[in-house]
């Protein structure tokens, strides 16, 4: 009986917590988000006169919001350890990220641990589904100038053109320097059937912890990126004329996020905290871009290898706990990530603050009009 008791209250605070956690989340969101639009709205004059300080601004409204989310999760006890290349060495240069797909946390697990890397997360990209447009957080990221991608091969085609027209147009004239993408192009659980049938009949590896990646947005990505001096050919387009003190493109950060035991994180679970506190290792693998072939089917090859090797990594993780150690090194290392407690509290204060301003303010302008 006292087991059951005990199981009981167990269940009971848990979804209390829960509970409680969804209401802040929703407090948070009813705050911040409308705080960041309204912000912007203001600073209009300011995009006109002087559009570097604006997006310099709005940068830094936007690592704001991710630092948010990143608390959810942070206050859960999900936390995470890095392995690989020390990725801050990069940070001030522009690179695209290519990440393996398992679950919506991905993305807030991604939030989270660039949050310490200098300026990156005001200054990147989101290559993400066109559902989130539909969210919470999509007229942030419309604001921001992520770019929603719609999926299926009906409309592959034209997504592509859609993406160069839209780097082409934001990338540069809002200073961006990361790009992030998951090529995989949908969720582990979703596309691994499909992916493997595909390896057989194409004599390809198989493969059970990744898909096959797809090569059109990152064939985009490079083609319109990289400096002139990298690929021989003229910049493309008006945006990227403008900037000409660009180096353009310089790295591709190869991204490798492994959940314990193989199961990932959702962002159902990053909100309430229902789950016991859990360490997400992130590996990394920094690559020249100079070292990336353009040409279709070498580009092809080129993301192929690096999914087998996510592969393998990951094989590696989940049979001893820990990454495997850089070729002609006996030893991995890892680096716990952290954040500010302080930071984050102060965060989450501005945004209520905002809130309760912009609520007076318009409850005061109602009095004087009405």
């Amino acid at each position: 009986m006292a087991v059951t008791v005990e199981k009981a209250q167990k269940l009971g605070y848990t979804c209390l917590k829960a509970l409680l956690r969804f209401a802040f989340m929703v407090a948070n969101n009813l705050v911040a988000i409308p705080s960041y639009v309204l912000y912007l709205i203001v600073l209009q004059p300011l995009r006109i006169l002087d559009s570097k300080s604006f997006w310099y601004i709005e940068g830094v409204l936007f690592k704001w919001l991710l630092a948010m989310v990143a608390s959810w999760g942070w206050w859960a006890g999900y936390t995470v350890v890095e392995w690989g290349d020390d990725v801050k060495a990069v940070s001030e240069d522009e690179a695209m990220v290519l990440v393996n797909h398992q679950a919506t946390g991905d993305v807030c697990t991604l939030m989270m641990c660039l949050q310490d890397k200098g300026t990156v997360v005001r200054q990147m990209m989101w290559l993400m589904d066109h559902i989130f447009k539909y969210t919470n957080f999509g007229i942030v990221s419309l604001i921001h100038g992520d770019f929603f991608i719609r999926q299926g091969r009906t409309h592959r085609d034209q997504q592509l053109v859609l993406l160069k027209d839209h780097l082409e147009k934001y990338y540069r004239s809002r200073d961006r320097k990361w790009i992030v993408l998951f090529p995989e192009g949908g969720f582990l659980r979703k596309r691994r059937e499909t992916s493997q049938a595909f390896a057989k009949k194409n004599n390809l590896p198989f493969l059970k912890h990744v898909t096959l990646p797809r090569l059109g947005a990152t064939q985009v990505i490079l083609k319109t990126l990289v400096a002139p001096q990298e690929n021989g050919t003229p910049p493309a387009g008006d945006g990227l004329r403008r900037e000409s003190k660009s180096k353009g493109l310089q790295w591709v950060i190869d991204t490798t996020i492994a959940y314990p035991k193989g199961e990932p994180i959702d962002i159902q679970t990053w909100i309430l905290g229902y789950r016991q506190p859990a360490v997400t290792h992130v590996h990394y693998r920094i690559f020249p871009v100079k070292d990336v072939p353009l040409e279709p089917e070498a580009l092809t090859n080129w993301l192929y290898q690096r999914f087998i090797e996510k592969e393998n990594l990951l094989t590696h993780f989940y049979e001893t706990g820990a990454f495997p150690p850089p070729q002609g090194q006996t030893k991995a290392i890892s680096r716990e990530m952290t954040l500010s407690n302080l930071w984050l509290v102060a965060i989450q204060s501005f945004a209520f603050l905002s809130g309760g301003m912009w609520y007076c303010l318009f409850q005061y302008l109602y009095h004087c009009l009405f």
